[in-house]
């Protein structure tokens, strides 16, 4: 447990969380969104702080990210929690598991171990993962600046809902991120992740302007994020705010891992095949289809 990084107090011991763009109002012993942000006494603590959940060596092709240390292994890591509630979520059972189970589970590693585990397994960076890292930036932080001291590189996996304070603490030792863009309709935001499209946007044109490298993953959902014209707005946002190098990843979806959405179909290969089509049409050039 440690105090988080940015909150504001209000009246009648009530905290406002800034860690993330939802920005929760949350009164004396209550909880966050995410679920691991808790208000103590009138101060907000973030309980996952130096817990790890998920540990692994992954291919970084797997995060995905293609175009940034392409060949090599990284570090995986994860606390639990998450800022979102999204149906689709295939990590749910530790991403949820905080809000599910009321208990806040992980193995408790200090930063300089999660260093020490990178180095000896020759790996040149540290990938973020799995769940949201934005609401374990507390912890996450730490580590980062010791991997900038160590010459190891630091990736975030992300759904890019993070507030600007978090952004700016994060960037001078963030090296790459992918966001999950999920869809470039605010009301999927709203009804299927509880969340907003808007701060994601205006965060990922600040990541690119402080030279952030950036690769986009949209989930395709049959019958939810398969809408060529919303597709099509999603592209020509990437080619104008992110630039037409900017890697986009477009996934099938596989119901039985999802968390909520089990009853809708497997993504027809044809679909990605038309909406690989969409992008180029809206000049990328570098779209990598995922999960065919």
């Amino acid at each position: 447990m440690k105090q988080a990084l940015v909150y504001k107090k209000v009246d009648n011991k009530k905290i406002q969380c800034k860690t993330c763009s939802q920005f929760c109002l949350i009164g004396l012993n209550e909880f966050g969104l995410c679920g691991v942000k808790k208000n103590i006494d009138g101060e907000l603590y973030s309980l996952n702080y130096g817990k790890i959940i998920a540990e692994n060596i992954d291919p970084i092709e797997k995060k995905p990210l293609c175009e940034f240390m392409p060949g090599t292994k990284t570090y995986s890591i994860a606390s639990a929690g998450c800022n979102f509630e999204c149906a689709n979520c295939q990590n749910w059972q530790i991403s949820q598991s905080p809000k599910i189970n009321k208990v806040i589970p992980g193995q408790e590693i200090p930063p300089e171990e999660i260093i020490k585990k990178t180095i000896s397994s020759n790996c040149p960076s540290i990938s973020y993962t799995y769940t949201e890292p934005t609401i374990s930036v507390e912890f996450f932080l730490e580590i980062m600046k010791l991997a900038r001291k160590n010459n190891l590189k630091n990736i975030w996996v992300t759904n890019g809902f993070m507030s600007q304070e978090t952004l700016k603490s994060i960037i001078p030792f963030l090296d790459a991120v992918n966001v999950d863009l999920k869809s470039f309709d605010n009301g999927f935001y709203e009804k299927y992740c509880q969340g907003k499209l808007y701060p994601i946007l205006e965060n990922l044109k600040e990541m690119r302007k402080n030279n952030i490298w950036i690769e986009i993953t949209t989930l395709i959902i049959p019958e939810l994020t398969d809408n060529k014209k919303m597709l099509k707005k999603l592209a020509l946002f990437i080619k104008t705010e992110l630039g037409e190098n900017t890697p986009w990843h477009i996934s099938r979806f596989f119901p039985e891992i999802s968390w909520k959405l089990r009853k809708l179909p497997y993504t027809p290969l044809k679909t990605i095949e038309k909406i690989e089509q969409i992008g180029l049409e809206c000049g990328l050039r570098h779209i990598y289809k995922g999960n065919i």
